[in-house]
């Protein structure tokens, strides 16, 4: 119940902010499936979870790093949520977490890079969670791709459990998007070839993803946005 108030005052908060802060283009290969899902993304601030999350016209479910669990405020909303925290050494939990969530037919939303994309631009080598998650739960991914102007990036500092924790925010300006069409990947999970496989075909259509928009940023808004129709 928690969850679902702070999703109906959330929603309209980060859209009335995307629409007003941020010059974004979106643009829709194909409107997300109805049902299960998994949304992947590159990384390149650590504000893309909700920008990410504005894509959706219902609730989704977000695998964060656990620091920004412990930024006060911003943990806090993370929690009540019903987001999930990815804790250092004990990535089962929030898979296991994950996968009961998609059981449900929720969607989930992970950045296969695990951390931050390289400060200088490009990406990072994928992890192997929204792989193992595609394989043993069926559903289908999302592949999604950001390009930013990296100099509007800002630097905020934050203090976490006595340490300073230094994240990258992106406040205002263009923003680009670009949504894949959903893939859908079968095999053993416990083939670890395979799945290190899987996980690289990901991270591909990402980045192609991610080069469509730099491309539109760097000719001009000329993408056509397509209606939110789930």
């Amino acid at each position: 119940m928690i969850e679902k108030l702070m999703y109906r005052f959330s929603r309209p908060v980060v859209k009335t902010y995307t629409k007003s802060m941020l010059k974004m283009d979106v643009q829709w290969h194909e409107p997300f499936p109805a049902g299960a899902k998994i949304i992947v993304a590159n990384h390149p601030t650590t504000t893309d979870p909700f920008f990410v999350a504005s894509l959706a016209s219902h609730q989704v479910f977000i695998l964060i790093n656990e620091l920004l669990f412990k930024v006060p405020v911003l943990g806090e909303y993370l929690r009540r949520s019903g987001h999930i925290p990815v804790v250092a050494g004990n990535g089962k939990a929030a898979m296991d977490e994950a996968l009961v969530r998609l059981a449900k037919g929720d969607t989930i939303i992970v950045f296969p890079e695990g951390a931050l994309s390289p400060v200088e631009g490009g990406f990072c080598e994928p992890r192997t969670g929204a792989a193992r998650l595609a394989l043993m739960s069926g559903a289908p991914v999302i592949p999604v791709g950001i390009h930013l102007p990296l100099d509007r990036v800002r630097f905020i500092e934050s203090m976490v459990e006595g340490k300073v924790e230094i994240g990258r925010w992106y406040t205002h300006g263009p923003y680009n998007m670009t949504i894949g069409r959903p893939l859908v990947f079968r095999g053993n999970v416990e083939n670890h070839a395979y799945v290190r496989q899987v996980s690289k075909a990901i991270m591909h259509h990402i980045i192609e993803m991610a080069h469509q928009s730099r491309g539109r940023m760097q000719q001009g808004p000329t993408a056509m946005s397509l209606p939110e129709l789930y």
